[in-house]
Protein backbone atom coordinates (compact mmCIF):
# COMPACT_ATOMS: atom_id res chain seq x y z
CA UNK A 1 0.00 0.00 0.00
CA UNK A 2 1.20 3.48 -0.80
CA UNK A 3 1.91 6.06 1.91
CA UNK A 4 -0.71 8.86 1.87
CA UNK A 5 1.93 11.28 3.16
CA UNK A 6 4.03 10.52 0.08
CA UNK A 7 0.97 11.02 -2.13
CA UNK A 8 0.62 14.54 -0.69
CA UNK A 9 4.30 15.42 -0.94
CA UNK A 10 4.99 13.97 -4.42
CA UNK A 11 1.59 14.27 -6.07
CA UNK A 12 2.64 14.97 -9.65
CA UNK A 13 5.40 12.36 -9.63
CA UNK A 14 3.03 9.65 -8.39
CA UNK A 15 0.29 10.68 -10.83
CA UNK A 16 2.77 10.18 -13.67
CA UNK A 17 3.75 6.82 -12.18
CA UNK A 18 0.09 5.73 -12.06
CA UNK A 19 -0.43 6.91 -15.63
CA UNK A 20 2.57 4.81 -16.73
CA UNK A 21 0.80 1.82 -15.18
CA UNK A 22 -2.38 2.52 -17.19
CA UNK A 23 -4.18 3.80 -14.08
CA UNK A 24 -6.33 6.93 -13.91
CA UNK A 25 -4.14 9.60 -12.20
CA UNK A 26 -7.24 11.54 -11.14
CA UNK A 27 -7.71 8.99 -8.37
CA UNK A 28 -4.71 10.56 -6.61
CA UNK A 29 -6.48 13.94 -6.55
CA UNK A 30 -9.57 12.31 -5.02
CA UNK A 31 -7.49 10.61 -2.34
CA UNK A 32 -5.69 13.86 -1.47
CA UNK A 33 -9.03 15.73 -1.32
CA UNK A 34 -10.29 13.10 1.13
CA UNK A 35 -7.11 13.44 3.16
CA UNK A 36 -7.52 17.21 3.38
CA UNK A 37 -11.08 16.70 4.57
CA UNK A 38 -9.85 14.11 7.07
CA UNK A 39 -7.25 16.48 8.52
CA UNK A 40 -9.80 19.30 8.66
CA UNK A 41 -12.19 17.11 10.67
CA UNK A 42 -9.40 16.04 13.03
CA UNK A 43 -8.46 19.67 13.65
CA UNK A 44 -12.07 20.67 14.38
CA UNK A 45 -12.56 17.65 16.65
CA UNK A 46 -9.34 18.47 18.52
CA UNK A 47 -10.50 22.05 19.04
CA UNK A 48 -13.81 20.79 20.47
CA UNK A 49 -12.02 18.32 22.72
CA UNK A 50 -9.79 21.13 24.03
CA UNK A 51 -12.91 23.24 24.72
CA UNK A 52 -14.55 20.29 26.50
CA UNK A 53 -11.48 19.90 28.71
CA UNK A 54 -11.66 23.59 29.60
CA UNK A 55 -15.32 23.23 30.50
CA UNK A 56 -14.62 20.18 32.68
CA UNK A 57 -12.03 22.08 34.67
CA UNK A 58 -14.35 25.10 34.95
CA UNK A 59 -17.23 22.91 36.19
CA UNK A 60 -15.13 21.59 39.05
CA UNK A 61 -14.20 25.12 40.14
CA UNK A 62 -17.76 26.45 39.80
CA UNK A 63 -19.18 23.60 41.87
CA UNK A 64 -16.62 24.10 44.61
CA UNK A 65 -17.49 27.81 44.77
CA UNK A 66 -21.22 27.10 44.85
CA UNK A 67 -22.03 28.49 41.39
CA UNK A 68 -24.29 25.58 40.43
CA UNK A 69 -26.25 27.39 37.68
CA UNK A 70 -23.09 28.34 35.78
CA UNK A 71 -21.74 24.81 36.30
CA UNK A 72 -24.98 23.40 34.84
CA UNK A 73 -24.61 25.60 31.74
CA UNK A 74 -21.05 24.37 31.25
CA UNK A 75 -22.19 20.78 31.66
CA UNK A 76 -24.90 21.30 29.03
CA UNK A 77 -22.41 22.87 26.62
CA UNK A 78 -20.02 20.00 27.27
CA UNK A 79 -22.77 17.50 26.34
CA UNK A 80 -23.47 19.37 23.11
CA UNK A 81 -19.76 19.36 22.31
CA UNK A 82 -19.65 15.60 23.02
CA UNK A 83 -22.44 15.03 20.48
CA UNK A 84 -20.61 17.12 17.88
CA UNK A 85 -17.37 15.22 18.54
CA UNK A 86 -19.23 11.95 17.99
CA UNK A 87 -20.55 13.26 14.67
CA UNK A 88 -17.02 14.25 13.66
CA UNK A 89 -15.68 10.84 14.72
CA UNK A 90 -18.37 9.03 12.70
CA UNK A 91 -17.63 11.22 9.67
CA UNK A 92 -13.90 10.67 10.16
CA UNK A 93 -14.32 6.87 10.16
CA UNK A 94 -16.38 7.10 6.99
CA UNK A 95 -13.77 9.25 5.22
CA UNK A 96 -10.85 7.13 6.43
CA UNK A 97 -12.62 3.97 5.27
CA UNK A 98 -13.21 5.43 1.81
CA UNK A 99 -9.65 6.73 1.62
CA UNK A 100 -8.17 3.37 2.64
CA UNK A 101 -10.35 1.58 0.09
CA UNK A 102 -9.15 3.90 -2.68
CA UNK A 103 -5.48 3.68 -1.66
CA UNK A 104 -5.73 -0.13 -1.46
CA UNK A 105 -6.72 -0.18 -5.14
CA UNK A 106 -3.56 1.68 -6.24
CA UNK A 107 -0.65 -0.42 -7.56
CA UNK A 108 2.91 0.01 -6.39
CA UNK A 109 5.03 2.86 -7.74
CA UNK A 110 7.40 1.59 -10.45
CA UNK A 111 11.11 1.82 -9.85
CA UNK A 112 12.93 4.55 -11.76
CA UNK A 113 14.80 1.65 -13.39
CA UNK A 114 11.59 0.17 -14.82
CA UNK A 115 11.10 0.97 -18.52
CA UNK A 116 8.00 3.01 -19.36
CA UNK A 117 5.56 1.15 -21.59
CA UNK A 118 1.88 0.35 -22.08
CA UNK A 119 1.96 -3.43 -22.49
CA UNK A 120 4.10 -6.53 -23.06
CA UNK A 121 5.16 -5.28 -26.49
CA UNK A 122 7.38 -2.74 -24.73
CA UNK A 123 9.13 -5.19 -22.40
CA UNK A 124 12.90 -5.51 -22.82
CA UNK A 125 14.76 -8.73 -23.47
CA UNK A 126 17.82 -8.88 -21.20
CA UNK A 127 19.38 -12.15 -22.30
CA UNK A 128 18.84 -15.62 -23.71
CA UNK A 129 20.29 -18.89 -22.45
CA UNK A 130 20.50 -22.13 -24.42
CA UNK A 131 19.48 -22.92 -27.97
CA UNK A 132 16.09 -24.36 -28.92
CA UNK A 133 16.48 -27.95 -30.07
CA UNK A 134 16.45 -28.57 -33.81
CA UNK A 135 14.21 -31.63 -34.19
CA UNK A 136 14.66 -33.99 -37.18
CA UNK A 137 10.93 -34.74 -36.94
CA UNK A 138 7.75 -32.71 -36.41
CA UNK A 139 7.56 -32.11 -32.64
CA UNK A 140 4.23 -32.60 -30.93
CA UNK A 141 2.58 -30.33 -28.34
CA UNK A 142 2.33 -31.64 -24.79
CA UNK A 143 -1.45 -32.02 -25.09
CA UNK A 144 -0.75 -34.76 -27.64
CA UNK A 145 2.38 -36.24 -26.03
CA UNK A 146 0.76 -36.84 -22.63
CA UNK A 147 -2.46 -38.50 -23.81
CA UNK A 148 -0.57 -40.68 -26.34
CA UNK A 149 1.61 -41.93 -23.47
CA UNK A 150 -1.60 -42.64 -21.55
CA UNK A 151 -0.46 -40.36 -18.71
CA UNK A 152 -2.43 -37.13 -19.22
CA UNK A 153 -6.24 -36.99 -19.28
CA UNK A 154 -8.13 -33.76 -19.94
CA UNK A 155 -11.49 -35.44 -20.60
CA UNK A 156 -11.77 -37.16 -17.20
CA UNK A 157 -10.62 -33.99 -15.47
CA UNK A 158 -13.30 -32.01 -17.31
CA UNK A 159 -15.95 -34.62 -16.45
CA UNK A 160 -15.12 -34.45 -12.74
CA UNK A 161 -14.09 -30.81 -12.29
CA UNK A 162 -14.87 -28.82 -15.45
CA UNK A 163 -12.71 -27.07 -18.01
CA UNK A 164 -9.07 -26.10 -17.39
CA UNK A 165 -8.18 -29.07 -15.21
CA UNK A 166 -5.97 -32.08 -15.95
CA UNK A 167 -5.33 -35.54 -14.50
CA UNK A 168 -1.74 -36.85 -14.60
CA UNK A 169 -0.82 -40.48 -14.02
CA UNK A 170 2.01 -43.02 -14.11
CA UNK A 171 5.33 -41.64 -15.34
CA UNK A 172 4.19 -38.07 -15.90
CA UNK A 173 2.68 -37.89 -12.40
CA UNK A 174 5.96 -39.19 -11.02
CA UNK A 175 7.92 -36.73 -13.16
CA UNK A 176 5.92 -33.85 -11.73
CA UNK A 177 6.63 -35.08 -8.18
CA UNK A 178 10.30 -35.43 -9.11
CA UNK A 179 10.33 -31.81 -10.27
CA UNK A 180 8.83 -30.59 -6.99
CA UNK A 181 11.38 -32.49 -4.91
CA UNK A 182 14.27 -31.42 -7.13
CA UNK A 183 13.29 -27.74 -6.99
CA UNK A 184 12.90 -27.75 -3.21
CA UNK A 185 16.16 -29.66 -2.65
CA UNK A 186 18.03 -27.37 -5.02
CA UNK A 187 16.80 -24.16 -3.40
CA UNK A 188 17.41 -25.42 0.13
CA UNK A 189 20.80 -27.09 -0.42
CA UNK A 190 22.32 -24.87 -3.10
CA UNK A 191 20.56 -21.52 -2.74
CA UNK A 192 20.16 -21.29 1.04
CA UNK A 193 16.37 -21.06 1.38
CA UNK A 194 14.37 -22.30 4.36
CA UNK A 195 11.64 -24.70 3.31
CA UNK A 196 8.16 -23.94 4.66
CA UNK A 197 5.13 -26.25 4.48
CA UNK A 198 2.12 -23.95 4.30
CA UNK A 199 -1.70 -24.07 4.58
CA UNK A 200 -3.59 -23.60 1.33
CA UNK A 201 -6.42 -21.65 2.96
CA UNK A 202 -5.85 -18.14 4.29
CA UNK A 203 -7.91 -15.39 5.89
CA UNK A 204 -9.20 -12.35 4.07
CA UNK A 205 -6.72 -10.09 5.88
CA UNK A 206 -3.83 -12.26 4.63
CA UNK A 207 -4.99 -11.86 1.03
CA UNK A 208 -5.35 -8.12 1.63
CA UNK A 209 -1.90 -7.83 3.23
CA UNK A 210 -0.16 -9.24 0.16
CA UNK A 211 -2.15 -7.18 -2.37
CA UNK A 212 -4.56 -9.85 -3.66
CA UNK A 213 -7.60 -8.04 -2.23
CA UNK A 214 -9.67 -6.08 -2.86
CA UNK A 215 -8.63 -5.64 -6.49
CA UNK A 216 -8.43 -9.31 -7.53
CA UNK A 217 -11.18 -10.90 -5.47
CA UNK A 218 -13.01 -12.08 -8.61
CA UNK A 219 -10.01 -14.20 -9.56
CA UNK A 220 -9.81 -15.97 -6.19
CA UNK A 221 -11.61 -19.08 -4.98
CA UNK A 222 -13.49 -18.21 -1.79
CA UNK A 223 -14.99 -20.51 0.82
CA UNK A 224 -18.21 -19.85 2.73
CA UNK A 225 -19.37 -19.28 5.39
CA UNK A 226 -15.91 -18.78 6.90
CA UNK A 227 -14.75 -16.18 4.32
CA UNK A 228 -11.41 -17.85 3.58
CA UNK A 229 -9.53 -18.11 0.30
CA UNK A 230 -7.61 -20.81 -1.52
CA UNK A 231 -4.19 -19.35 -2.20
CA UNK A 232 -3.39 -18.22 -5.78
CA UNK A 233 0.32 -18.63 -4.94
CA UNK A 234 2.41 -19.57 -1.89
CA UNK A 235 3.66 -15.97 -1.93
CA UNK A 236 0.43 -14.97 -0.17
CA UNK A 237 1.33 -16.99 2.91
CA UNK A 238 5.11 -16.52 2.81
CA UNK A 239 5.01 -12.74 2.27
CA UNK A 240 2.40 -12.32 4.98
CA UNK A 241 3.95 -14.76 7.45
CA UNK A 242 5.53 -12.00 9.57
CA UNK A 243 2.43 -9.78 9.63
CA UNK A 244 2.49 -7.26 12.51
CA UNK A 245 6.02 -8.31 13.48
CA UNK A 246 9.27 -6.42 14.00
CA UNK A 247 12.28 -8.27 12.56
CA UNK A 248 15.83 -7.91 13.75
CA UNK A 249 18.37 -6.52 11.30
CA UNK A 250 20.89 -9.32 11.86
CA UNK A 251 18.39 -11.91 10.61
CA UNK A 252 18.08 -10.33 7.17
CA UNK A 253 17.67 -11.36 4.47
CA UNK A 254 15.12 -14.04 5.32
CA UNK A 255 14.81 -16.53 2.45
CA UNK A 256 11.82 -18.87 2.25
CA UNK A 257 10.69 -21.44 -0.30
CA UNK A 258 7.48 -23.46 -0.38
CA UNK A 259 5.73 -25.91 -2.63
CA UNK A 260 1.98 -25.49 -2.97
CA UNK A 261 -0.97 -26.09 -5.18
CA UNK A 262 -2.27 -22.77 -6.51
CA UNK A 263 -5.85 -21.89 -7.39
CA UNK A 264 -6.95 -19.17 -9.83
CA UNK A 265 -10.21 -18.56 -11.64
CA UNK A 266 -8.28 -17.03 -14.56
CA UNK A 267 -11.08 -14.47 -14.92
CA UNK A 268 -10.79 -12.67 -18.22
CA UNK A 269 -8.45 -15.28 -19.72
CA UNK A 270 -11.04 -17.17 -21.74
CA UNK A 271 -9.79 -17.82 -25.24
CA UNK A 272 -6.15 -17.68 -24.09
CA UNK A 273 -4.07 -20.88 -24.01
CA UNK A 274 -7.22 -22.99 -24.09
CA UNK A 275 -5.33 -26.18 -24.96
CA UNK A 276 -3.13 -28.10 -22.59
CA UNK A 277 -1.70 -27.22 -19.19
CA UNK A 278 -0.45 -23.66 -19.70
CA UNK A 279 -3.47 -21.91 -18.18
CA UNK A 280 -5.41 -24.03 -15.70
CA UNK A 281 -7.41 -23.36 -12.52
CA UNK A 282 -5.22 -25.55 -10.30
CA UNK A 283 -1.47 -25.86 -10.72
CA UNK A 284 1.64 -26.52 -8.68
CA UNK A 285 4.46 -24.12 -7.97
CA UNK A 286 7.59 -23.77 -5.89
CA UNK A 287 7.71 -20.18 -4.65
CA UNK A 288 10.66 -18.09 -3.44
CA UNK A 289 10.15 -15.15 -1.05
CA UNK A 290 12.70 -12.85 0.57
CA UNK A 291 12.50 -10.23 3.32
CA UNK A 292 15.33 -7.73 2.83
CA UNK A 293 16.66 -4.39 3.96
CA UNK A 294 15.47 -1.59 1.63
CA UNK A 295 19.00 -0.67 0.57
CA UNK A 296 19.74 -4.26 -0.51
CA UNK A 297 16.47 -5.22 -2.17
CA UNK A 298 17.48 -4.77 -5.81
CA UNK A 299 20.72 -6.66 -5.29
CA UNK A 300 18.74 -9.44 -3.60
CA UNK A 301 16.26 -9.51 -6.50
CA UNK A 302 19.14 -10.23 -8.89
CA UNK A 303 20.14 -13.16 -6.66
CA UNK A 304 16.59 -14.45 -6.40
CA UNK A 305 16.15 -14.29 -10.17
CA UNK A 306 19.42 -16.14 -10.64
CA UNK A 307 18.17 -18.80 -8.20
CA UNK A 308 15.07 -19.30 -10.37
CA UNK A 309 17.24 -19.38 -13.51
CA UNK A 310 19.45 -22.07 -11.96
CA UNK A 311 16.57 -24.57 -12.16
CA UNK A 312 16.19 -23.99 -15.91
CA UNK A 313 19.94 -24.30 -16.41
CA UNK A 314 20.06 -27.54 -14.43
CA UNK A 315 17.25 -28.93 -16.58
CA UNK A 316 18.97 -27.63 -19.74
CA UNK A 317 15.83 -25.81 -20.89
CA UNK A 318 16.34 -22.81 -23.20
CA UNK A 319 14.95 -19.61 -21.73
CA UNK A 320 15.09 -15.86 -21.92
CA UNK A 321 14.98 -13.11 -19.30
CA UNK A 322 12.63 -10.16 -19.82
CA UNK A 323 12.48 -6.85 -17.93
CA UNK A 324 8.83 -5.85 -17.71
CA UNK A 325 7.67 -2.33 -18.53
CA UNK A 326 5.41 -0.29 -16.26
CA UNK A 327 2.21 -1.30 -18.07
CA UNK A 328 2.84 -5.05 -17.80
CA UNK A 329 3.98 -5.43 -14.19
CA UNK A 330 2.02 -7.12 -11.43
CA UNK A 331 -0.04 -5.02 -9.03
CA UNK A 332 2.42 -5.02 -6.11
CA UNK A 333 5.65 -4.88 -8.07
CA UNK A 334 8.04 -1.98 -8.53
CA UNK A 335 10.47 -3.94 -10.72
CA UNK A 336 10.00 -7.35 -12.38
CA UNK A 337 11.90 -9.88 -14.43
CA UNK A 338 10.01 -12.60 -16.28
CA UNK A 339 11.74 -15.84 -17.17
CA UNK A 340 10.28 -17.43 -20.29
CA UNK A 341 10.99 -21.02 -21.33
CA UNK A 342 11.11 -22.20 -24.96
CA UNK A 343 8.07 -24.28 -25.96
CA UNK A 344 8.09 -25.95 -29.39
CA UNK A 345 4.26 -26.04 -29.43
CA UNK A 346 4.22 -22.22 -29.46
CA UNK A 347 7.45 -21.82 -31.44
CA UNK A 348 8.22 -19.15 -28.89
CA UNK A 349 8.97 -18.49 -25.22
CA UNK A 350 6.32 -18.73 -22.48
CA UNK A 351 6.47 -17.30 -18.95
CA UNK A 352 7.59 -19.79 -16.32
CA UNK A 353 8.62 -17.42 -13.52
CA UNK A 354 8.02 -13.82 -12.53
CA UNK A 355 10.57 -12.37 -10.08
CA UNK A 356 9.58 -9.09 -8.45
CA UNK A 357 10.71 -6.48 -5.96
CA UNK A 358 7.56 -5.27 -4.19
CA UNK A 359 9.63 -2.77 -2.14
CA UNK A 360 7.63 -1.82 1.01
CA UNK A 361 4.23 -2.20 -0.71
CA UNK A 362 3.26 -5.47 0.99
CA UNK A 363 5.07 -4.60 4.21
CA UNK A 364 2.92 -1.50 4.72
CA UNK A 365 -0.26 -3.50 4.16
CA UNK A 366 0.94 -6.26 6.51
CA UNK A 367 2.71 -3.94 8.97
CA UNK A 368 6.04 -5.77 8.76
CA UNK A 369 8.95 -3.70 10.00
CA UNK A 370 12.54 -4.23 11.03
CA UNK A 371 14.87 -2.54 13.49
CA UNK A 372 17.73 -1.13 11.44
CA UNK A 373 21.33 -0.60 12.50
CA UNK A 374 20.42 2.88 13.79
CA UNK A 375 17.86 1.14 16.05
CA UNK A 376 14.97 2.78 14.18
CA UNK A 377 11.90 1.02 12.83
CA UNK A 378 11.43 0.92 9.07
CA UNK A 379 9.32 -1.14 6.66
CA UNK A 380 10.93 -4.24 5.21
CA UNK A 381 11.14 -4.91 1.45
CA UNK A 382 9.63 -8.15 0.12
CA UNK A 383 10.68 -10.02 -3.01
CA UNK A 384 9.03 -12.98 -4.67
CA UNK A 385 9.47 -15.28 -7.64
CA UNK A 386 8.47 -18.70 -8.92
CA UNK A 387 11.24 -21.20 -8.61
CA UNK A 388 9.54 -22.56 -10.76
CA UNK A 389 5.96 -23.06 -11.94
CA UNK A 390 5.95 -26.86 -11.83
CA UNK A 391 3.26 -27.52 -14.44
CA UNK A 392 4.88 -25.29 -17.05
CA UNK A 393 8.27 -26.84 -16.31
CA UNK A 394 6.72 -30.26 -16.85
CA UNK A 395 5.26 -29.05 -20.15
CA UNK A 396 8.67 -27.71 -21.21
CA UNK A 397 10.32 -31.07 -20.46
CA UNK A 398 7.69 -33.06 -22.35
CA UNK A 399 8.03 -30.86 -25.42
CA UNK A 400 11.79 -30.23 -25.43
CA UNK A 401 12.81 -33.78 -24.43
CA UNK A 402 10.38 -35.65 -26.70
CA UNK A 403 11.65 -38.32 -29.08
CA UNK A 404 10.45 -39.37 -32.52
CA UNK A 405 9.20 -42.73 -31.18
CA UNK A 406 6.81 -40.98 -28.79
CA UNK A 407 8.92 -41.48 -25.68
CA UNK A 408 10.24 -38.63 -23.52
CA UNK A 409 13.80 -38.52 -22.20
CA UNK A 410 14.04 -37.78 -18.48
CA UNK A 411 16.49 -34.91 -17.74
CA UNK A 412 19.60 -36.27 -16.07
CA UNK A 413 19.21 -34.29 -12.84
CA UNK A 414 15.76 -35.84 -12.29
CA UNK A 415 16.64 -39.49 -12.79
CA UNK A 416 17.60 -40.01 -9.17
CA UNK A 417 14.06 -38.92 -8.25
CA UNK A 418 12.62 -41.28 -10.87
CA UNK A 419 14.21 -44.52 -9.68
CA UNK A 420 16.87 -44.21 -12.36
CA UNK A 421 14.36 -44.10 -15.25
CA UNK A 422 15.87 -42.55 -18.38
CA UNK A 423 12.69 -42.39 -20.48
CA UNK A 424 8.92 -42.28 -20.23
CA UNK A 425 7.29 -45.04 -22.29
CA UNK A 426 3.64 -45.46 -23.20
Amino acid sequence: MLDVKELRQNTEKIKKAMESRNEDPREIDEIIALDEKRREIIQKADELKARRNQLSKAVAKLKSSGKKDEAAKNIEESKDIGNKIKEFDDHLREIEGKQEEMVSQLPNIPSELTPIGKDEKENKEIMKWGEPKAFNFEPKPHWEIGPELGMMDFERASKMSGARFVVLSKGIARLERALINFMLDHHVKNNGYTEINIPYLVKRETMYATGQLPKFEEEAYKTTPDDMFLIPTAEVFLAGMHKDEILEDNLLPLKYCAYSACFRREAGSYGKDVRGMIRVHQFEKVELVKYTRPENSYEELEKLTNDAESILRALNLPFRKILLCTGDMGFGSAYTYDLEVWLPSYSSYKEISSCSNDTDFQARRANIRYRNKANKLDYIHTLNGSGLAVGRTLVAILENYQNEDGTVTVPEVLRGYMGGAERLFG
